[in-house]
């Protein structure tokens, strides 16, 4: 343990410093992997010994909307310092209180199920969990800068529909939408492309100086390499209030506006407990579809057993070690360096007629086989290929 650490720890306020020594097994553990991040945590433990009322919960909403974890992308003591110094306040805070801190909300009950913290809690009656009621929370709809009206004769032709956002619209959490300028049918395909051209991704790279191929514009045959998918960590979970199989997940894909709204049929099939702070692939470039009053931004990729969903429904995973939004792509130079489509457009059929050829190997690897030639194409990260648990030959939707 370093001394600095031992410094900010020695620092924190009763009982907020017996649980991070508990936590931290006294500074052997969850300190940060780097320097780097060390630093963070430090900085991290010094802010949350700060928090004592509720003006200090409000400016914690805009600093937590991106965050998944408060110093670092994984769990650390600067998580469980944060947790520690928010309970006092926020298990005292009524329902009209914890839905106007929406994010602080999602973080601080992402923070007490993690397995550290229910474990180290168990001998702390001070840090009891504290039960949020989700399942009445106002509904919420993104909220859009409304369109401009149409001019009698434009110039460039009629204007475009814009691309979906992406970003999060939950029962309990309101993400501003930027506004996107109007563009002709004209337009629109030449700069689409050129603005898909100048993306460049970590995951995208073969190897030095490798480059990927502008995205395909979605006319002629579907090609898989359209569809965007990405890491996703599911950071909360709920069952959907009106429907009873359906979860309502927020989906970490490495977002500035936070995580996504993902609305999925896996009740029967999946356990909550086995959805919460899980890995998984999100299909991302999805038009946003309403699912019983929430609207869902994302997909996730599930396998589906071949002898039926009441044989097994699994979440496919990507490699371990991968963190939320790495891209995931499929083998093959005619695929790999592609850039998707921005949104996959609904009456092209683009993912209905690719998905057919979504497959787990006999090495439970996920693929996908062009149904013309019969080549194998896994889905993979820079990292590794991604895998069904136990399910072979199961499609994938």
């Amino acid at each position: 343990m370093s001394s600095a650490f031992h410094d900010a720890l020695a620092r924190l306020k009763p009982p907020v410093k017996e649980l991070v020594t508990v936590v931290t097994d006294n500074g052997q553990k969850h300190i940060g992997e780097t320097e780097t991040d060390q630093k963070q945590v430090i900085t991290w433990i010094e802010k949350s010994n700060e928090i004592v009322g509720d003006a200090d919960v409000l400016s914690l909403e805009a600093t937590l909307l991106p965050k998944t974890y408060a110093a670092t992308n994984y769990f650390t003591a600067a998580d469980a310092a944060l947790y520690g110094s928010l309970h006092p306040i926020i298990s005292q805070f009524q329902p009209s209180q914890y839905y106007s801190v929406p994010s602080v909300t999602r973080y601080f009950d992402h923070i007490q199920n993690q397995k550290p913290i229910q474990e180290a809690t168990i001998d702390f009656a001070a840090f009891s969990v504290v039960q949020f009621d989700l399942n009445n929370a106002p509904a919420v709809e993104r909220k859009v800068e409304p369109q401009k009206k149409k001019e009698k004769k434009a110039a460039t032709g009629a204007p475009s529909t814009t691309t979906a956002a992406t970003g999060t619209a939950t029962p309990a959490q309101v993400t501003q939408e930027k506004p996107q300028k109007e563009k002709s049918q004209k337009e629109k395909p030449q700069k689409e492309k050129k603005k898909d051209a100048a993306v460049v991704e970590e995951g995208g790279k073969k190897g030095k100086g490798a480059k990927r191929t502008p995205a395909a514009e979605d006319a002629g045959v579907p090609v898989p390499s359209m569809i965007d998918l990405r890491v996703g960590h599911i950071v909360d979970v709920m069952k959907h209030p009106d429907a009873d199989g359906l979860y309502i997940e927020q989906v970490d894909i490495g977002e500035e506006t936070g995580p996504r709204t993902v609305v999925s049929g896996l009740v029967n099939y999946i356990p909550i407990e086995d959805m919460r702070d899980k890995y998984l692939v999100a299909v991302c470039n999805l038009k946003p579809a309403n699912m019983r009053g929430v609207k869902s931004f994302a997909m996730v990729l599930a396998a589906t057993s071949k002898d039926g969903k009441d044989a097994g429904i699994e979440l496919v995973q990507p490699p371990l070690g991968s963190k939320p939004g790495e891209r995931v792509y499929f083998e093959g130079a005619e695929y790999e360096n592609n850039v998707p489509l921005s949104q996959l457009n609904p009456k092209k059929k683009i993912f209905e007629t690719i998905q057919p050829g979504f497959i787990t190997l006999e090495s439970r690897e996920a693929a996908w086989v062009n149904p013309e030639t019969k080549s194998v194409h896994r889905i993979r990260t820079k990292d590794g290929i991604c895998l069904a648990p136990t399910l072979i030959g199961a499609s994938l939707s």
